[in-house]
């Protein structure tokens, strides 16, 4: 019974929180570090209060990829090195939360992409990752990016690239590679980077934020 009325419990949930300012982390499964770069999601929210006039809770929280309490928050992160995996009723679950409103930021710290294309595969079948051009609007929110994602931390002389799965023009879930942005919101001392570098990473995060909330 519990499953079969879930999508109109999850789709009241999102519903009801759309207009709230709330970011939770997603935990999920397969031995993947998902509680990567602590201090990244708080820094973050700190610098969108303040340049982008929202109110979102300082302290994210972290929910389970097949619990219902994800509806509860219009805008979920997820980050890691490593494996990923879902179970079946995860994959429904998050399914639902995306297809009924929810937003879904990855970001890869460089060593998940093998798993999480594969998982993203269980998740949309009928979908694929698209690339976003620089004319996304996106990078064209408070903060300007004319040549898209910016590069955060070098590892492989790769170029950075945001990728998106999208229902009805409506972009569900953004993925960023080769970019590393949840490092570059870390605490200055974590990384030692630049504050320039650092500027630019919570500037691209704050308009993922904005984007989302505004979706």
């Amino acid at each position: 019974m519990k499953r079969t009325f879930l999508p109109i419990i999850a789709l009241i949930f999102v519903v009801a929180s759309s207009d709230a300012q709330q970011i939770a982390v997603l935990k999920y499964g397969g031995g993947g570090d998902w509680y990567s770069n602590p201090t990244a999601l708080p820094n973050l929210i700190k610098f969108c209060n303040a340049n982008l006039g929202t109110k979102i809770d300082p302290q994210p929280e972290t929910v389970e990829a097949g619990s219902v309490t994800i509806f509860k928050y219009p805008f979920l992160h997820m980050t890691g090195h490593g494996n990923v995996f879902f179970t079946d009723d995860e994959v429904q679950n998050l399914k639902t939360y995306l297809m009924s409103g929810g937003f879904l930021h990855i970001d890869d710290n460089y060593g998940m992409e093998p798993y999480l294309r594969r998982e993203l595969q269980k998740l949309f079948p009928d979908k694929q990752l698209e690339e976003l051009g620089a004319d996304h609007p996106i990078f064209d929110q408070k903060f300007k990016f004319p040549g898209g994602l910016p590069k955060i931390h070098e590892h492989d002389g790769k170029r950075p690239q945001a990728f998106g799965v999208f229902d009805n023009g409506r972009l569900i879930l953004l993925y960023t590679f080769e970019c590393d942005l949840g490092d570059g919101w870390e605490d200055p001392t974590v990384h030692n980077d630049p504050e320039e570098v650092r500027q630019r990473a919570l500037q691209m995060g704050a308009n993922i934020v904005a984007y989302a909330f505004k979706s």
